[in-house]
């Protein structure tokens, strides 16, 4: 408990609450930098070798990267706005900057075993909807504003660009992938386990039923009761119902009889 405590003390000095808004301000300001200077963004992304010629900053800078151009760049922010505040206000500001930042030094770390590759910040930002997507599967969206889906339908598509991005891409693309799972394996990967293990419970469960329901030499036609189910129960058959039924000894003489 004390060590809980210390963690929780430590995780809530550094929380920065609207962390969302603030990673969105700063790349309006990255955006607003490239109009006038398209080579900015060349300066700040993440290439590892260029960092260890002195160039620190990128390591940081490399996540206030605009994720996309155009329209789809205010759709992209709206987005992370909404799902970024949404786990903020779930998890709390400490838990919340805690999957961010560790999300951004896993890929951090990663890029630096292909030093002279570019890192991109596309990866992390997916996570974000991943997390939300597990904890939210049934909220639903309006897919371009207007057909209706739930959240884990879009997050089994995400899954599956992540695979085939994982087994197409070169080894800096497979890095900028796996380093935000493994983050979100950190954070969720014991609710998986566990989810998955009551699964494989209700299914030997469901088996096992399966097995004695078809194992069954005696079954009342009325209540269902079984040798299995009740041992000690007698059974009796109806010559005057249609098919000559089983019944248990308290149905067999006040049932109805089956034309």
């Amino acid at each position: 408990m004390p060590h809980r405590r210390s963690l929780a003390a430590t995780l809530n000095r550094f929380a920065i609450p609207r962390l969302t808004l603030y990673i969105i301000v700063l790349q309006v300001v990255v955006f607003v930098l490239h109009f006038n200077e398209p080579r900015v963004v060349a300066t700040l992304m993440l290439v590892p070798a260029a960092v260890l010629a002195g160039q620190w900053w990128r390591v940081f800078t490399f996540a206030f990267i605009p994720p996309a151009t155009g329209i789809w760049l205010l759709v992209d922010w709206y987005f992370f706005y909404f799902i970024g505040t949404a786990l903020e206000n779930t998890w709390g500001a400490s838990k919340y900057t805690a999957f961010m930042f560790l999300g951004w030094l896993f890929t951090a770390a990663a890029a630096f075993i292909v030093p002279n590759a570019a890192a991109t910040n596309e990866f992390i930002m997916g996570s974000t909807f991943l997390a939300f997507a597990f904890i939210y599967p049934e909220y639903q969206i309006m897919l371009f504003f207007v057909l209706p889906v739930k959240v884990k339908y879009l997050a089994w598509l995400a899954w599956g660009y992540f695979l085939v991005t994982f087994i197409t891409g070169n080894w800096m693309t497979r890095l900028m992938v796996a380093a935000p799972v493994a983050n979100f394996l950190v954070f969720f990967g014991r609710d998986i386990w566990r989810g998955a293990r009551r699964g494989h419970r209700r299914l030997a469960q469901r088996t096992a039923a399966m097995a004695a329901s078809e194992n069954t030499l005696h079954r009342c036609t009325t209540c269902g009761v079984t040798e299995r189910s009740n041992p000690t129960m007698e059974f009796r058959y109806c010559d005057r119902c249609a098919g000559a039924p089983g019944y248990c000894e308290d149905h067999i003489n006040n049932h109805v009889h089956i034309a």
